[in-house]
Parts: C-alpha cells; sequence; structure tokens
C-alpha cells in the first residue's frame, strides 16, 4: 500500500525498535508493529480474538518476515488449536515440520499449587527457553496468563512471578504476546499485567442493536507514538483485519482525468466530460426512479473501458440486478464472467457499520477495481444513526480518495426526516450529486434528473425528462409551456399539437402563396391589357399631333405661296386716275 509506506516510517532518532506483526491493519495503528524484544499484553473477555491474534502473529511471522515463533498454550491443547484455525488456512503442523513453529501445551492444575502452597515459575521458564533455543525463536506466544495464576492468592508472590516472567522473556531476546482475560475493575483478572507490560491491547466484542462487533484499542505503548482511536477489526476465512480510522489530513493527490457516467446526455450536462476520476458520486431519489440503473450502466461503462468495477449491493442480489440490467440492454454478465465486474451482496443486518466498512476495504483491496458502486447505503441506517453513518462514509470516502477509486453512491430519498438528514448529511461529503425526482401531471408519474453540484466543473442547470428504454438510459429535454413543466404524453402531446399547427401554417402558408401568384397572374394580364390600351390611344393621339402638324405645315406652305403670288402681281395693277375719281 502506498500510504502503509508513510505510517510505517518510524524516527531513527530516540526510537525503539518494532517488530511487523503482519496483520492487516495493526501494524499501521502501532506505526510499525509491536515493540521488538519486549512484551505486550492483549486482553479481553472472551470470544474477543485473543487467541486468533496471537497464532496470526506467530504464523505471520514464521511465513512473511522469516522469523519463527514459540506458541505456549496453557488452556487450548495443541490438536483443538491446529483444528481451530485451519478454517483460516494455517497449516500449524506443516509449518511445525519445518521448524518454523512451535506449538507447546502446558496444563496447570490448580489443585496442586494449593496443596504445596508454593509458587515457582523455574520450571515453565527451562520449559520455555528450550523450546525457543530448539528453533531460535524470535516470536513467542503465551496463552494465557491466568491459567498460570489462577490457584494463587498471594499478591506479593503474583506481582514478583509475574515481574519475573517479563523480564525472562526480555531477558531471551523473544517480542513476545501474552494474553489475559478482562477484569471486572480493570484490563485483566489480576490487574497487575497492564503495569509491566510494555505494550497493552485491548480488545473488545460488544453487541449493539442485536449486531456484533469488535474493536481494538491500544491502551499504552511505550517509547512511541500510537493511535488511541478505537478501531474495529474483523475475523473471517482470511484472519484477522483492523481498520484504521481516516485521517485527519485533508492532503489527496487528486485527478483531472475524467471518466464517462455512460450515458451521453448526462455526460454533457457535466461539461462533456463526465465525472473526475477519484472523485465520490451521489444519486439519490425515490423508489422506482431509476438509481441502481444509473449505477449499473456507470458500471458498464468502466468495464467496456476494460476496467474493473466492485458493485456493493445491499438490496438485491447479483442475479436479480443482472437479470433487471438485461431489460434495459445491459450485459452485466459478460462482465462478470472477464472478470471485470464483481459483486459483492449481503445484507446491512450482517454486520455492524465497522464491520461492513472493513469488509468493503478487505475486498477493495483484494479486486483493486477503478470504480465502486455502494447501492443503496441507506440501508446502513437499520444499524446505526445518520451521524454514525456519515462517519463511516467519511472514512470510506477518505479511503477511496487516496487509493484514486471513483465511488457512486445510492441513496434512497423518502418523505421523512430521518432520509432528509441522511440525504443531506453525505451529499455535503460527495463531489456530484445527481437528484431524480418524481414529475406527475397528465395522470402519470414521469422522472425528473438534476444536477445538484458537481464540483470543479461546469454543469447544466436544467432539468431533464429520465428516461429508461429498452435501449438503455437517456435526457430529454422537459417542454416548458404556460402551464409549467411538460413531461411524458403530456409533452409529446404538446409536441404533436405544435407539429400538427406547423402544418396547419404550412399549408395556409402554402395556399395564400397559390392565391397571390393567381392574383400575380391576372393582375399582370390586366396590366398587360391597360398597356395594350394606352399604347393605342398613345397611338391615336400621336396620330392627331402628326395629322395637326401636316395641317399645319400645309397651311404654312399655302399661305406661303400665296404672299409670293401677291408679290409677284402687284406691279401689274394699273392704278384709277384722279379725274376718274373724282368724278
Amino acid at each position: 500500500m502506498a500510504k502503509s509506506k508513510k505510517q510505517l516510517e518510524i524516527p531513527s532518532s530516540g526510537a525503539i525498535s518494532k517488530t511487523l506483526t503482519g496483520i492487516s491493519g495493526l501494524d499501521e495503528i502501532t506505526l510499525g508493529g509491536l515493540p521488538s524484544g519486549r512484551p505486550t499484553l492483549i486482553c479481553g473477555e472472551a470470544g474477543s480474538g485473543k487467541t486468533l491474534f496471537s497464532i496470526e502473529f506467530i504464523v505471520k511471522g514464521a511465513l512473511d518476515y522469516g522469523e519463527p515463533g514459540v506458541f505456549m498454550a496453557f488452556e487450548e491443547k495443541a490438536d483443538e488449536l491446529k483444528t481451530n484455525v485451519a478454517s483460516l488456512g494455517f497449516d500449524l503442523d506443516k509449518l511445525e515440520r519445518e521448524k518454523k513453529i512451535r506449538i507447546d501445551y502446558v496444563h496447570i492444575d490448580r489443585s496442586e499449587i494449593e496443596e504445596t502452597g508454593e509458587y515457582d515459575l523455574e520450571g515453565l521458564f527451562i520449559r520455555l527457553g528450550y523450546a525457543i533455543d530448539s528453533i531460535g525463536a524470535k516470536r513467542v506466544v503465551l496463552d494465557t496468563i491466568e491459567n498460570l495464576f489462577s490457584g494463587l492468592s498471594n499478591e506479593g508472590v503474583l506481582r514478583a512471578e509475574i515481574r519475573r516472567l517479563f523480564q525472562f522473556l526480555k531477558s531471551k531476546g523473544v517480542t513476545a504476546i501474552i494474553t489475559g482475560e478482562r477484569g471486572e475493575k480493570s484490563l485483566t483478572r489480576q490487574g497487575l499485567e497492564e503495569y509491566v507490560s510494555d505494550c497493552v491491547i485491548l480488545l473488545d466484542h460488544r453487541i449493539i442493536n442485536q449486531i456484533s462487533t469488535r474493536r481494538l484499542r491500544i491502551v499504552k505503548y511505550r517509547g512511541s507514538v500510537h493511535g488511541t482511536n478505537e478501531y474495529p477489526f474483523l475475523i473471517d476465512d482470511e484472519g484477522i483485519s483492523v481498520l484504521p480510522v481516516t485521517s485527519l489530513e485533508l492532503n489527496k493527490e487528486v485527478s483531472s482525468e475524467s471518466l464517462s457516467s455512460g450515458i451521453d446526455a448526462l455526460d454533457r450536462m457535466l461539461g462533456n466530460s463526465g465525472f473526475y476520476k477519484g472523485s465520490s458520486i451521489l444519486v439519490s431519489g425515490t423508489a422506482g426512479t431509476g438509481k441502481t440503473s444509473i449505477s449499473a450502466t456507470f458500471a458498464n461503462a468502466t468495464c467496456l473501458r476494460k476496467e474493473k468495477c466492485l458493485f456493493f449491493a445491499f438490496e438485491e442480489s447479483p442475479k436479480q440486478i443482472i437479470r433487471n440490467m438485461r431489460s434495459i440492454g445491459i450485459d452485466l454478465q459478460k462482465h462478470v464472467d472477464k472478470g471485470y465486474l464483481e459483486f459483492y451482496a449481503s445484507r446491512p443486518t450482517l454486520y455492524g457499520l465497522e464491520m461492513h466498512l472493513v469488509a468493503i476495504h478487505k475486498a477493495i483491496r483484494r479486486f483493486k477495481p477503478s470504480v465502486v458502486v455502494l447501492d443503496p447505503i441507506t440501508n446502513l441506517i437499520t444499524i446505526g444513526s445518520v451521524s454514525e453513518v456519515k462517519t463511516m462514509l467519511v472514512r470510506l470516502i477518505d479511503f477511496l480518495q487516496a487509493e484514486q477509486i471513483t465511488v457512486m453512491f445510492n441513496a434512497l430519498t423518502l418523505n421523512t426526516v430521518i432520509n432528509e438528514q441522511t440525504d443531506e448529511g453525505v451529499s455535503s461529503l460527495v463531489d456530484a450529486w445527481l437528484l431524480i425526482r418524481d414529475i406527475e401531471n397528465n395522470g402519470e408519474r414521469n422522472r425528473g434528473l438534476y444536477i445538484m453540484k458537481s464540483r470543479g466543473m461546469k454543469h447544466s442547470n436544467q432539468i431533464r425528462e429520465f428516461v429508461i428504454t429498452d435501449n438503455g438510459l437517456d435526457l430529454i429535454d422537459v417542454f416548458l409551456s404556460e402551464d409549467g413543466i411538460l413531461t411524458g404524453s403530456a409533452r409529446e402531446a404538446k409536441l404533436l399539437l405544435e407539429q400538427t399547427g406547423e402544418v396547419i401554417h404550412a399549408q395556409a402558408v402554402s395556399r395564400k402563396d397559390r392565391e397571390l401568384v393567381r392574383k400575380r397572374k391576372v393582375l399582370e394580364s390586366k396590366i398587360d391589357g391597360l398597356r395594350s390600351e394606352y399604347e393605342s390611344v398613345e397611338e391615336e393621339l400621336n396620330k392627331v399631333y402628326v395629322e395637326e402638324a401636316l395641317k399645319k405645315q400645309i397651311m404654312g406652305d399655302t399661305l406661303s405661296k400665296m404672299t409670293d403670288l401677291r408679290r409677284t402681281d402687284f406691279g401689274n395693277i394699273q392704278k384709277p386716275s384722279s379725274k376718274k375719281n373724282k368724278k
């Protein structure tokens, strides 16, 4: 793990030497493991996991770190112990044959201690020393210390012998674990071991709301800083896994790479990019709005990119999800067969919140997905309060961000105060929030999708109608009218009405165009007639003008000739005599 290296770094100056336990998560909490060459006390009530912690410490040391170990049991016989841990994949017989571990059962008879009245661990020291030397052991477990001192009532002798035991282990240079049962008013029954131990780890097994929860706390650790919180741990077929609480430092790396949601229209609403890699996405809505379909589409798009997706289902079985998604054209089974998709299905009531968180961590580390889906997270309310669920999701988101894994949460929204608080509480944690709501009109229910927020990218602030078809999911622009938002059949009817109106309008325009053409032709015909008539009148007028001009010309010529004639005959005219005139 990348972040383990940082957590396992120990300052060189003044720091004690530590031994890695190999137990997942414990080395991170202790910042390097248990104190080397010193005894560690692991205490807790019956069934808390003390023996299993101890045997895993021995086995992991032998297998992973080449450190042989001795397991000395005072309660369980060797054969019983081997049988009990075989379910975890630990073959103690093989390890014993290879001299990597040694299991020794020591029977302590309380009546013998009472009869003699004396108590001395010298015989135990000899036996333990031989076991250590025979295989060169570096690790030792004594399980459990109460059996050694069960018949001893003298507190002075008890304190002295416990000190002798711890000093003996230190003198052998072994890293030791001593288990002890929880006392009523102290960490152990005697209440002394915790004071002489260099490291004390308390295991707790509690029942809350009929849900079993195991927690671990480091009570003290001499010479070293350590985690001080309660940490949940899980015991399963792979051993023990401890889940460290989330880091308080907000210094996670971020990516600018984007991942497609698998819905082209949604990607366009997200600025033609999709979701940022390593981001957290919340899809919330009422029942039946298609939240699982969106998650399955996102998972399908991930697998088509040949990337791994881990799908945590808290409500439906994997086969049910695969069958249902076939109805919208998504074949998830082929991705399961190719190893790109894996389902992890369980009821929330199977574990407590911490156990679910540990199980999710383990599944993610094993499968190494690039995308994780949790469907739905609101079911976790049945095993924890709103604040506890939010705390769990904070820790999960921090872990996924550190691993650059994109996560999509589904949340069921109801008209209740609890669900509203859950929705609002979770939405503040995520990077993107998609909200699907019912839109009821025209006697039917349709879906509307909003992008409530998307950190770091431009996104549409409009509502889209969310439709589920045989070929997948799609988003359609809603129709805005004077009556508000129209969806479904109301939108189709309005669009049909508009289209009908456009056709009628087009036909009316075409009819008017034809009428205009006809009128134009009639008018042009009339214009041609008027033009002909005008030309006729003009021709008549021109004829009159020509005749008048011709008449004027002829009259002018006639007058001119008459004038000339008069001038020619003037000289031949005789004037009458004056006498005659007088007569």
